[in-house]
Order: C-alpha cells, then structure tokens, then sequence
C-alpha cells in the first residue's frame, strides 16, 4: 500500500513537470507566433511601395483583347472563338470590349465565364465606353447608370477590372477626324475645360460606390478627350480618394513624344492595352519602342496584364501572333 502511494506521488510530480514544462513551450511558441504575426501585419497594413515583392524577371501577365479580331467592322468576331485563340497561343488573359457580346444575359454570361474557365483563360478587363463630359445631367447620369450596369456584368463574368473613358467635348464628328486633329478639339461653346474636368469627377464618383460593393476595379483610359494628356488624365484620377480608380496605360493613345507621357502615368497604372499595327494602322501606325515602354513599366514595379490590341490591317490571326512574340521579346 505504501509503495502504491509511492508511485501515485512519482507519477503525480512527473505529470505536474511535464505540464509546467508544456505550458513553458506553450507560451514560448505562442509568443514567436504572435511576433510572426504582427511582423506580417505591419508589412501587410500601410506598407510601402519599397515592401511590394519584385516582379520575376521574364515574368509576363499576357493577355489578348477581342478588339484585336474585330474593329468595328463586319464579321464580328465572337467572344468563344477570341477565348479559344488565346488559349492557344499561350496568353492567360482575354479582355472583352463590351460592344462585342452577343447578349447581357445572365445564361449568356455564364456560359462565356464556363467556356473561358475550361479554356485556361483568365477574364481580365471589360473595355467600355462612356461619355461624362456633357453639360446636359441627364445625359451623364444615362452615362453614370450605364457603366454602373457594366460593373455588375464584369462582376457576373468574374472580371476584376473595367476600362473607363472620361468622354470627349463632341465638337469633332467622326473619329476619322478627330484622329486628322491628332485627338484634339475644341471645348464646347460657352463651357469651361473645367466644367468638362467637374461632371467627369462627379460621375465617375457616383460609380465608385458600386465598384467597390462589387469588387469591381475602375481603369481610366488615355483615351481622347479629358484624358487625351497625361495632365487630364491624372487630374482625374488624382480627384477621386478611392482605391478601386487607377489609371489604364494605352501605349498607342499618346500620339506624339509618348514615352515621357507614358512614364508620367506608370506610377498609377493598374493595367495596360499595348497597341501593335502590323500591316499598317487602321487609322495611324506609331513605331513603338516596346522595350524601352517595358523598362518604364519594370521601373514602378508593375506587376499587372499586358493586354494586346491589334489595331493593323493584317489578317488578325497573323497580327497577334506577331504581337504576342513582340511582346514576350520585349518583357522577357
């Protein structure tokens, strides 16, 4: 009886030891979590630009534009077909011009967002358009309405992104012409650029809301107009305090001296559309230099798609093939 009593104590003060010993461990292994943790907090939470990883070399996000296969002109090509295209030349991204769909159908959608999924193939952006710059409030608010139902679209399809346009004054018919005034024209008569600056910042907060409940990004393009220079560009995006706004680089829309312009925008660049014009341009050809545009890009560690837009008169199949080798050549 006294040896059971014995051993009862023995094995009483081991187990007491060996729990004082695994609170110690406990509490020290609790304690190295708890700094692992905070240190990826405070890298995670206001870090800055210097803490964001570096993109790999070689490392390139491609993707193809359906604007690419059809300029507005008949057949139109569809959106399966552009989807089985990149796929098969490797690229990971399609990004849709939203004039191309066939249908804003929910079944529609579906079945393109399943067909892209089977594919390999990433939907990257919805390419809209719209116009803010009207001194007419219906009009910008049919505008406002519009891009806030391409946003619920792009969240259907699965699509983190959209390009926006600011709108043009509407003093130049034809985009013939205004591609003669090498994108310029005049303000409206009786109005103000700054007028023109207001409804756009006005309207393009009213869509922000919507973007951000739907986990939507806004992209706003050098696309003519407001946004025909770098300075209205990033007037624009400058006004508008909210993370779902950054700026979208067209490498072809800066029709003169653009590599300066270009560099004065890749800060608050969040996606890029690189023009290619093999066979001649459609309505202009720039000789772009694309490794000093990729070398702009690798300077603010830009780490998003590469979209193509071809915009020549050769067969498209031929135009984008060159294009995706052009561009592998040049981000490589």
């Amino acid at each position: 009886m006294g040896n059971y009593w014995i051993d009862q104590r023995t094995e009483r003060e081991r187990s007491l030891n060996m729990d004082s010993n695994y609170k110690k461990f406990h509490r020290r292994t609790f304690l190295a979590g708890v700094g692992a943790i905070s240190g990826s907090l405070s890298m995670g939470f206001g870090q800055s630009k210097d803490s964001i990883p570096k993109k790999k070399k070689g490392h390139l996000k491609l993707g193809i534009s359906s604007y690419s296969y059809w300029h507005f002109r008949p057949p139109k090509a569809k959106i399966e077909t552009v989807i089985e295209k990149a796929s098969a030349l490797g690229v990971e991204g399609v990004d849709i011009l939203h004039r191309q769909l066939d249908s804003e159908e929910r079944n529609y959608l579906s079945k393109l967002k399943r067909h892209a999924f089977l594919n390999g193939i990433d939907l990257i952006c919805l390419s809209i358009h719209q116009d803010f710059v009207s001194p007419d409030s219906k009009s910008r608010e049919r505008n406002i309405e519009h891009t806030k139902k391409c946003i619920r679209i792009a969240h259907d399809l699965g699509i983190p992104s959209i390009r926006l346009n600011s709108g043009t004054w509407g003093t130049v018919r034809g985009f013939s012409k205004l591609m003669e005034l090498r994108g310029q024209e005049p303000v409206l008569e009786g109005y103000t650029m700054d007028d023109g600056f207001n409804w756009c910042i006005e309207s393009i907060e009213k869509c922000s809301p919507e973007a951000e409940k739907l986990g939507v990004h806004l992209a706003l393009e050098n696309h003519w107009g407001l946004t025909t220079t770098p300075e209205g560009l990033l007037r624009i995006a400058k006004a508008i305090e909210s993370p779902w706004l950054g700026v979208l680089m067209d490498t072809g829309n800066f029709l003169e001296d653009p590599y300066d312009k270009l560099e004065m925008i890749a800060p608050h660049t969040t996606f890029v559309q690189a023009k290619t014009y093999f066979g001649g341009g459609e309505w202009y050809t720039l000789d772009l230099d694309y490794k000093r545009i990729a070398s702009i890009l690798n300077k603010v560690n830009y780490n998003g798609y590469i979209s193509i837009e071809f915009e020549g008169k050769a067969p498209a199949d031929e135009g984008v093939a060159k294009s995706v080798e052009l561009l592998r050549q040049a981000f490589s």
